[in-house]
């Protein structure tokens, strides 16, 4: 049914320029992208300085991506209940002040309750930004202002690793969370003089009941469901009773917590919006693209450092010139999304090409050189943007813009939760697949290959021609043969997984014609009608 607005709402505009909102708002969700992926390469250093093993050191990561998952599905109804800019403002001044608190923890155990603190500021910076960027520009110039947004989601994680490295390396890991705080302050200044609340948010603030066991069931049902595909692969999934007895905590719970949303009269996170045949179909997209985004930013480094040697730094300057392709192709992205171009074929070029451009990384091989890597991974994102802004822009037709705020946070709930299950299945594909091939390659490594032979006897004379004794020569000999083995292995495994990812992608192609088309010239609350 179509939603009818008080004629002041219908030509609501904001204050100021939009472009110096959209930017006030891209700089603190940039900032806490960024933090996401930044630590990964200074857990090492802490753990040493903090007297903890690797393990526990991973708790740094695992709570943050905890409470962010938490937060991010419920952001829309704290917003709408204590008004969007303040709820805004305080996830920046949270993220900001637990920055600082996590720069000075003297232990692992301070470091991880500020983390987890700083996860539940920073899981609510992403949909509020969005939302405040759908309702400050009209439905013809969202794809651009979605492009600004999408360069801090694409962009900063792979910057992240480069950055760490370089901080960890010249400085020391306290300061990957310091540089937080000048940017939170700015962004919490901008924010209060530039952002505002549209009048339809205003006069909802009254008059709401708090859903305890739709509050109680999320939390639960994310934490325990977060913690599966964080910690699954460390523990041989299943084969954990954790695991295991997390897994049968989350997955019910969080069934439970869609039927009991989907009849409350008033829901924490309003599910019935997936009935929107646009918006669920666009939820499906973003879940999947978090899947090949975030799947394929860590697979890469992986790669790199694993099978062939590279340094945390380096691997993270393979991936940075990716980032200056992404931030080339998202105003070009948006652009296309503001002509008379069917929004549709744009996605499904984005999906073909970006499978063909997965292809390309089936070819890599052991002694393949760092210019080529960085090239493919320039092609690899070159299509992202086409799937990114067009999903961002259809997100919200079809839907009243006072629901607004609970589109952003289901989508971005979605990509993020795309991500973590992306990474997880890849890193569990490529664990299984790297026995798989060491078990293949093991039947050949016997005396009776002659192959085998004229290797190892190549080895044992190199060794020789070193110094090294018949005996001795001959050992380190079988130790290169192994770990030739695991190296051949291991990229076998990553092209594998680089296969499987551009055939779920190119399956998709079809699929956005399933949608329907956005009227053409529709501006606002006609473009938000049911």
């Amino acid at each position: 049914m179509p939603v009818s607005q008080p004629e002041e709402h219908r030509d609501w505009k904001p204050s100021h320029n939009p472009w110096i909102v959209a930017l006030t708002v891209t700089l603190a969700t940039f900032m806490e992208v960024l933090d996401s992926s930044i630590a990964n390469v200074a857990l090492p250093h802490i753990a040493g300085s903090l007297g903890a093993t690797y393990e526990e050191a991973t708790w740094i990561l695992t709570s943050y991506l905890v409470s962010s998952a938490i937060v991010l599905p419920i952001s829309g109804w704290i917003s709408t209940r204590i008004g969007r800019k303040r709820f805004y403002m305080l996830c920046v001044v949270l993220f900001t002040v637990c920055s600082f608190l996590c720069g000075i923890a003297p232990s692992l155990p301070l470091l991880i309750v500020a983390r987890i603190l700083q996860g539940a500021g920073g899981g609510g910076l992403q949909p509020s930004e969005q939302a405040i960027l759908a309702d400050s520009f009209p439905v013809e110039k969202r794809g651009q202002a979605f492009a600004m947004y999408g360069m801090a989601v694409v962009v900063a994680p792979a910057i992240g690793p480069t950055l760490g490295g370089w901080i960890t390396d010249n400085f020391n890991w306290h300061w990957i969370f310091f540089i937080n705080i000048p940017v939170g302050i700015l962004s919490l200044f901008l924010t209060q003089r530039l952002v505002e609340d549209p009048p339809w948010l205003k006069e909802k603030k009254a008059g709401f009941k708090i859903d305890y066991i739709g509050l109680a069931l999320i939390v639960i049902g994310v934490a325990c469901f977060q913690l599966v595909l964080d910690k699954g692969q460390e523990d041989d999934w299943f084969a954990s009773p954790v695991i295991t007895t997390m897994f049968s905590i989350g997955i019910p719970t969080l069934i439970a917590f869609f039927l009991w949303e989907w009849y409350h009269e008033h829901p924490i996170v309003d599910v019935r919006l997936l009935k929107n045949r646009n918006f669920g179909t666009a939820v499906f997209f973003s879940f999947v693209l978090g899947m090949v985004l975030f799947g394929s930013t860590v697979l890469i480094p992986e790669f790199l450092q694993s099978s062939l040697g590279y340094t945390a730094e380096l691997a993270g300057l393979a991936l940075s010139p990716g980032g200056l392709v992404l931030m080339f192709m998202m105003p070009v992205a948006g652009r296309l999304t503001a002509t008379k171009i069917d929004p549709r074929l744009l996605i499904c070029i984005g999906f073909v090409g970006t499978s063909l451009t997965l292809q390309f990384f089936t070819v890599v091989y052991l002694q393949i050189d760092f210019h080529t890597m960085v090239v493919l991974r320039m092609v690899q994102v070159l299509f992202m943007p086409l799937i990114f802004i067009p999903i961002s822009t259809l997100n919200y037709i079809g839907v009243p813009r006072e629901k607004n705020n609970q589109v952003s946070g289901m989508s971005n709930f979605a990509r993020n939760l795309g991500g973590s299950i992306g990474t997880s299945l890849l890193s569990t594909f490529l664990s299984r697949q790297n026995q798989a091939h060491q078990q293949a390659f093991a039947a050949h490594t016997n005396h009776a290959n002659p192959n085998f032979e004229r290797m190892l006897n190549g080895f044992k004379s190199m060794f020789m021609a070193q110094g090294y004794d018949a005996v001795t020569a001959a050992d380190k000999a079988l130790a290169m043969a192994y770990r030739t083995v695991q190296a051949q292995a291991g990229a076998l495994s990553f092209v594998n997984a680089f296969w499987l990812m551009s055939i779920v992608v190119a399956c998709l192609a079809p699929l956005p014609f399933i949608m329907r088309r956005p009227p053409r010239g529709a501006k606002g609350p006609a473009a938000a009608a049911h």
